[in-house]
């Protein structure tokens, strides 16, 4: 499966919840899709089948594919503690996703696109991996041919997301990934034990 380009505001009815952010259009009809609409009865949807949504879900929100997801799950199960919050901190650090969360870019899709265009360096570095995972300390920057970029510029303007674990120097037009984020402040509506149930069937 390639990744997913088409429709974002059906995938945020399928799941009812706008994982792609602000949506007017979700905003109107917040329900899944399909020609009867809200009225529709919909079976009773199996344990499984709530699992993988959810897995589904996560890996919507994040533009993960398969193969990658399983990955950082193997390694989430490696590591020590909660198998489910460990997931998401790999996830967090993935440097498309804390281009996106230091407000450099306005949407993962943008981050993904900054990164692999080489607008971003990691500790004076250029890195052109967008699921190349971010330690606790390092330094993620903007390119300094890429400053002037409009989409950077417009992106750092409206941004107004402070994040406990990452630090952000406007001037320098760099940010600190200053540690790992704590389960609870990560804002994203995701249920990581049922992802965790599915893969340890």
């Amino acid at each position: 499966m390639a990744r997913y380009i088409g429709p974002k505001t059906k995938i945020a009815r399928r799941f009812r919840d706008p994982i792609f952010g602000p949506d007017k259009y979700y905003d109107r009809k917040g329900y899944p899709p399909g020609m009867h609409g809200p009225n529709k009865r919909r079976g009773k949807q199996s344990e499984y089948g709530i699992q993988l949504a959810e897995k589904q879900k996560a890996k919507y929100t994040y533009g993960i594919l398969e193969r990658q997801f399983r990955i950082l799950f193997a390694k989430a199960a490696r590591m020590k503690g909660i198998t489910g919050e460990n997931l998401l901190k790999l996830i967090e650090s993935r440097l498309d996703n804390v281009v996106y969360r230091l407000g450099i870019a306005p949407t993962r899709a943008a981050a993904r696109q900054l990164v692999t265009h080489r607008h971003i360096t990691v500790n004076g570095k250029i890195v052109n991996i967008p699921s190349f995972l971010l330690r606790p300390g390092d330094i993620v920057a903007v390119r300094e041919r890429s400053k002037t970029l409009e989409v950077i510029t417009n992106s750092l303007a409206g941004n107004s997301r402070p994040y406990p674990w990452l630090e952000w120097d406007n001037n320098l037009m760099s940010g600190k990934f200053m540690s790992y984020p704590e389960r609870q402040d990560i804002p994203e509506n995701i249920r990581e034990q049922l992802i965790v149930e599915l893969y340890s069937k």
